[in-house]
């Protein structure tokens, strides 16, 4: 464990290592790392990318390894090596960059070794699990000058990165107030009791930095999103996609000013995180007061302008109603329906009208009194592809979702829930990173790290 770890720190020795690609046809080589749901996407985006190699695969479970075997298998894939310690992957220097999809808690100390270890890296958002993560994850990429994305994917939609500009061109005049919109079906994940650990699942590495609990399947896949110790709620899960949206789309970056009300409402079972929430922002930009909207509800709600629940959006078009065959199948306890269930994306309200981001991949606008439809587009993009090119050109300013702008938007997450849990506006200071005359919430920007999963002070 030392060995290895002075062999991560003392990186910058060969830091020279990281790799320079000399022509589009040289070889990127990725570990993929954390092979639950989301792992699913970075297989498949990155197998069907010319000249991109995914050499190996690492989780503490055997089960999601074999599970993601059999999808190198459907692929027509290599085989990867297979690994369940992550700093084993590492000390492999042929690898040039790591994709992680590993739970939340996880997400930045995995970022950070893997910089040291002089590799770039696409980590799956949130990238911290709490404040003080979101900025060592950005002092470590300055640091090491690595290439780094954050997983917010609808950052490189083409129709979605038109919005933005059209709103910055003047579209819909001054945009004052943006709202983000996670309605998303969240069924219960009832009681589950404690019960030996799984075979084939090494635990201590699975907890990694957060407090070792004993074992329960609601602590564990999928459903560790609605515990603080592993997780930050929907907020910090479908919600951070929306969020960076609506603070990217206002164009401001910190608030002054937090307040966040909510509940876990219906259900009696292990959750911890709110499944409800309603947060409120206010930002200074530059003399302009403007605020962002963000809202999380789990069950049964209308939608807002074209961001409505599918069957809504059906009846809008006259198209046919949903099936759950035609919506796919309903996903594990804790998710719930596709159906006539969520609604998703981001409104922006100016001053000659409003703007709708009604999914990963379209916009719908309407302007003046009389609400006139105004631009539309419907286009996505591939955010995998976006690395990629970021690590063969070295050029960071190239990608759609850099991780300081991916970490600002997380900081807006973690002040949601810090005011939810404290029960009270915070003042935030943006110079130091800290809520004003409060010590409590203060205390929530860090965590205790469990040793030796430790994100450092000096990266």
């Amino acid at each position: 464990m030392d060995r290895r770890h002075f062999l991560m720190s003392s990186a910058a020795a060969f830091g020279a290592a990281q790799s320079v690609f000399g022509s589009p046809n040289d070889t990127v080589r990725i570990a993929c790392l954390g092979m639950g749901g989301r792992s699913g996407s970075h297989v498949s985006g990155y197998s069907r990318l010319p000249n991109v190699e995914i050499v190996a695969i690492c989780d503490p479970d055997d089960a999601q390894i074999a599970k993601s075997l059999k999808q190198f298998e459907r692929l027509n894939k290599p085989a990867p090596k297979t690994y369940k310690d992550v700093r084993k992957v590492l000390e492999d220097k042929s690898i040039d960059a790591i994709s992680i999809s590993s739970p939340n808690h996880w997400h930045t100390l995995m970022a950070i070794w893997g910089m040291q270890a002089g590799k770039d890296v696409y980590v799956e958002k949130p990238c911290s699990h709490n404040i003080f993560e979101a900025k060592q994850i950005v002092a470590a990429a300055r640091k090491y000058d690595k290439i780094v994305q954050q997983g917010s994917q609808i950052r490189s939609s083409k129709a979605v990165q038109e919005a933005i500009q059209k709103m910055r061109d003047g579209l819909i005049g001054d945009v004052y107030l943006s709202r983000g919109l996670c309605f998303k079906w969240r069924d219960t994940i009832g009681r589950k009791p404690v019960e030996p650990v799984p075979a084939g699942v090494d635990y201590d590495l699975w907890t990694g930095p957060s407090p070792m609990h004993e074992f329960t399947r609601n602590r564990f896949h999928y459903t560790w999103h609605w515990f603080w110790d592993t997780g930050n709620g929907d907020i910090g899960n479908q919600g951070i996609h929306e969020m960076d949206i609506a603070r990217w789309g206002l164009g401001v970056k910190y608030p002054t000013k937090v307040s966040a009300i909510g509940g876990h409402f219906m259900f009696d079972d292990d959750q911890e995180t709110p499944n409800t929430i309603s947060a409120n922002y206010e930002f200074d930009d530059n003399g302009k007061h403007k605020m962002l909207q963000f809202e999380v509800r789990h069950w049964m709600t209308n939608g807002e302008a074209s961001v409505a629940p599918p069957l809504a959006r059906r009846q809008q078009t006259g198209a046919a109603a949903p099936t759950p065959d035609t919506d796919g199948p309903a996903p594990a306890a804790g998710r719930g329906p596709r159906v006539n269930s969520d609604s998703i994306g981001n409104l922006f309200y100016g001053s000659k009208g409003y703007l709708a981001v009604d999914s990963y991949s379209s916009y719908k606008s309407w302007l003046g009194r009389e609400q006139t439809p105004g631009p539309a587009r419907n286009e996505g993009g591939d955010h995998f592809l976006n690395f990629i090119e970021a690590v063969r050109s070295r050029k960071r300013e190239t990608l759609n979702a850099e991780i300081e702008e991916g970490a600002a938007s997380t900081v807006l997450v973690h002040l949601a829930n810090i005011s939810y849990r404290v029960g009270r506006t915070l003042h935030f200071d943006s110079k130091t990173m800290t809520c004003i005359g409060d010590a409590e919430a203060n205390k929530m920007l860090t965590r205790a790290y469990r040793k030796p999963f430790v994100v450092p002070e000096k990266v």
